[in-house]
């Protein structure tokens, strides 16, 4: 069975929406602006050909590049894509959207296992390093992981990392207050890596489970926050031998292509675990998941698809299909 027939048959099945619906609802409404704008595209130009056609592929191609799928990605699916309709002879334009929901998604699961698990440590606190650009909503996904862990009732601690732009330590704060966690943080200017010490024996003295550590995002000047975040892995490391245990960037989904650049950029600069998507909800580009995936090789852990604090989701590929090809699914 194709992936669009198991998928569809997963969330059509009355026993399995049950579970987790109000899971599977934050994804269709998150998506909506991408399932409009993907499958609206695609259902016209199914419309327009009564046959496959050399002119066909070329609008489809179009059709996914603007999805923000990322060019590589899509050259490397329509080559897919034409070897398999050649080699079982499809002919019919309809059973196509099918085969394009399948080829789309084992591009996204074929060449790995997708671990979009957290990296819990055994014994004493894990440590999850913030990085990205300032707003990108940092400051943000880190109030809403702390919210969602202390949901799972684990202690939780922020430390406030980001000395340099005005207001983050306050704003990391006032979260720390609203959804009842920890809180470390000095005076803006202060040395990044100090605070970061000051919080790592805060949390191993006070037995909390999850360190949430903010840091400066300023890319712009590469060497010296390669340098600044360099120090602070050092000092994470003096104090627990295998942390950071996750370093989580954050980008904007919003942003489009430009966020792939900021995701090589920070692979550059230090061991980025994976990806926090922000504001999926925002853009009508929801195949950026895939290009990020396919270009910079890290799986999407989280993705935020609203503003409630529920709206920031575990990535579930399953989901995600479900959300973006609903409408095709009857």
């Amino acid at each position: 069975m194709g992936l669009f027939n198991k998928i569809k048959n997963i969330f059509n099945n009355e026993n399995k929406k049950t579970e987790k619906k109000e899971d599977i609802k934050i994804y269709e409404k998150g998506l909506t602006k991408s399932r409009e704008n993907f499958v609206s595209k695609l259902a016209n130009l199914t419309k327009k050909y009564n046959k496959i056609t050399e002119e066909y592929f070329d609008e489809l191609e179009e059709i996914l590049i603007m999805a923000d799928i990322g060019v590589n990605t899509v050259m490397k699916f329509m080559d897919r894509l034409k070897d398999r309709v050649k080699y079982e002879k499809i002919e019919d334009i309809n059973k196509l959207k099918e085969i394009i929901v399948d080829e789309l998604f084992i591009i996204y699961v074929d060449d790995e296992v997708i671990v979009n698990k957290i990296n819990y440590s055994e014994k004493g606190p894990t440590v999850i390093l913030m990085v990205g650009v300032n707003g990108v909503g940092k400051t943000t996904t880190i109030g809403k992981l702390a919210w969602k862990m202390k949901q799972e009732e684990k202690k939780v601690l922020l430390v406030a990392g980001d000395t340099f732009r005005a207001g983050a330590t306050a704003q990391l704060k006032e979260w720390s207050e609203k959804v009842g966690v920890g809180f470390v943080g000095k005076e803006e200017g202060a040395d990044p890596a100090s605070v970061v010490y000051d919080g790592i024996e805060k949390a191993q003295k006070e037995n909390y489970d999850v360190v949430f550590i903010d840091t400066a995002g300023r890319l712009q000047n590469k060497v010296n926050l390669m340098k600044e975040l360099e120090k602070i892995n050092r000092v994470i490391k003096n104090k627990i031998a295998d942390a950071p245990h996750e370093t989580l960037l954050i980008i904007d989904a919003t942003t489009g292509q430009n966020g792939i650049s900021q995701a090589k950029k920070f692979k550059e600069i230090t061991d980025v675990t994976g990806i926090v998507l922000t504001k999926l909800d925002g853009t009508a580009k929801g195949g950026i998941v895939l290009a990020i995936k396919e270009e910079v090789k890290l799986p999407v852990k989280f993705i935020g698809l609203g503003e409630g604090k529920e709206d920031l989701q575990v990535f579930d590929i399953e989901k995600y299909i479900y959300g973006l090809f609903k409408d095709m699914m009857g």
